[in-house]
């Protein structure tokens, strides 16, 4: 059955051996970026926990910057308009030149997490949709003694000796708005090695992008469908 995803999160962080923090590298990135047309991100800020660049937004909530502390990168792109394939490709560009400035020759793991919100078709209440259409609930909660407001469910899957990442996927019933359904990606890869290239970078957001959009809704649509009475 087909969706159409609302992709309102994109995360992901590298983890690298501790370096010395030194903002004066990070800022030459800056520098680097004001040099390009439409330079990735906008604003430089020093904090306690580490260099931040940054990006102005206008709505709430909304998220966009990329954080450097003692061990790791974080990319962060929260209710904006990035793409799948842009984000992909700013993490790989900036990763590559911080890498190199700070001389980190291995990212020990990268961890990437998808958000979006679907439109269930069948059912205007994704409670509804969730209780009835996936888990065929009829009058089991009444055991509770009241009806649930919120209705998930999560699902883990390991590595195994062909597919060496892992992915954690949550569906839920959203508060902000009933008639939409809530699925995170979480996914965790392997080391990378620096001198391989890091176009694998690229590629792992576009992987954890791809079990969500791909795998989970196609997951999603075996359900979404009202039983005949």
């Amino acid at each position: 059955m087909h969706y159409a995803p609302r992709t309102i999160a994109f995360v992901t962080e590298l983890l690298h051996p501790p370096v010395a923090p030194d903002p004066a590298r990070i800022q030459r990135v800056h520098n680097d970026l004001f040099q390009q047309p439409d330079p990735a991100y906008k604003s430089f800020t020093v904090t306690a926990a580490g260099t931040v660049l940054s990006n102005p937004v206008a709505g709430p909530g909304a998220v966009s910057q990329a954080s450097f502390t003692a061990d790791r990168i974080q990319f962060r792109e929260e209710l904006g308009s990035l793409t799948v394939d842009e984000f992909a490709e700013r993490v790989r560009k900036i990763s590559e030149v911080v890498a190199q400035l700070c001389g980190i020759q291995v990212f020990t793991a990268q961890q990437v997490t998808v958000r979006t919100l679907v439109n269930p078709r069948s059912f205007r209440d994704a409670r509804e949709f969730l209780a009835q259409g996936m888990f065929g609930f009829g009058s089991e909660t009444e055991d509770f003694g009241r009806e649930p407001q919120l209705y998930g469910l999560r699902m883990i899957f390991p590595p195994r000796e062909n597919e060496p990442n892992a992915h954690a996927l949550r569906i839920e019933s959203f508060n902000d708005d009933p008639r939409s359904l809530f699925i995170e990606n979480q996914a965790s890869f392997a080391p990378i090695l620096v001198a391989r290239g890091l176009d694998v970078i690229a590629t792992n957001v576009q992987d954890a992008y791809a079990f969500l959009v791909d795998r989970s809704l196609t997951f999603v649509g075996r359900f979404d469908e009202r039983q005949q009475a």
